[in-house]
């Protein structure tokens, strides 16, 4: 019962104290149904575990009612957030609908390439991986996406159907390259590992449970075992160069800001 009573305060905790700049969203299935939890990264680096929702499956409604829930708690919505997924359309469209122009989404690079590589045939593997590491370490990222498209292109004659894969979601790949991040905050923020390790936590914990009954207990284990995992969290490696990373978001937060204030009086006009 203890349990149950933390899993349920820390579901209705108040996020509007959190100074986060990171919001990292990705799925897991648990028992036939797929669980939706949201971790964030302040500015000094901290993690949090946000939140969990559950659905049939990773859609956008699921996704949309996670975030909903995040601003109910506090979450400002018309603050610049750089969001990270794991590269599902869904998750992308839901945060869109949520937050407008102020979140900028950076897809998961590791997820990307995972997706590119099993399509290919082995004996591309190598030349591919090597192809999208430049491109990820690209200075530009125009320089970034013009290494990806001469790849796509290349590819559309070795492996027809996988180039248009490549490109889908490209703009969301260069985020952190956009925002003219340091290379450390670049690999750190280019992909969803932070999330990833806490599935990982999520996993081993569920894999112990042979029969689910409903989504209320996957929703209990799960939010238990998010609980437990979060006493091994670590600060960010690349903490120190957050300041960086705010002051891109505080940018293009007065950006946008100009740009609704612009249209106000074009309305009123």
């Amino acid at each position: 019962m203890k349990r149950r009573g933390t899993l349920k305060e820390w579901l209705a905790s108040d996020l509007s104290g959190l100074d986060l700049l990171v919001i990292q969203i990705d799925g897991l299935h648990v028992g036939g149904h797929v669980l939706v939890a949201a971790i964030g990264i302040d500015a000094a680096g901290e993690k949090h575990v946000l939140a969990l929702a559950v659905g049939a499956t990773e859609n956008a409604a699921v996704v949309k009612a996670l975030l909903a829930d995040l601003v109910e708690r506090g979450l400002q919505p018309d603050v610049a957030r750089l969001v990270i997924v794991d590269g599902a359309k869904a998750l992308s469209r839901a945060v869109r609908d949520t937050f407008g122009r102020f979140a900028l989404i950076q897809r998961c690079q590791v997820h990307k390439g995972r997706n590119i590589i099993e399509r290919l045939d082995p004996s591309l593997h190598a030349s591919v991986k090597k192809v999208l590491r430049q491109a990820w370490d690209s200075p530009t990222a125009e320089q970034a996406e013009r290494v990806i498209r001469n790849l796509a292109r290349r590819l559309d004659r070795d492996a027809p159907g996988v180039s248009a894969s490549i490109l889908e979601g490209l703009d969301e790949m260069l985020t952190v390259i956009r925002l003219g991040l340091p290379d450390p905050l670049r690999r750190a923020l280019g992909c969803t590992n932070a999330i990833e390790s806490l599935m990982a936590v999520l996993r081993q914990v569920c894999r112990n449970v042979k029969r689910w009954r409903n989504a209320r207990m996957a929703m209990r284990w799960t939010g238990t075992a998010m609980l437990e995992a979060k006493k091994g969290f670590r600060r960010l490696k690349a903490h120190k160069k957050l300041p960086v990373l705010k002051a891109a978001l505080l940018r293009h937060q007065q950006a946008v800001l100009a740009d609704q204030a612009i249209d106000r009086q074009n309305l009123v006009a």
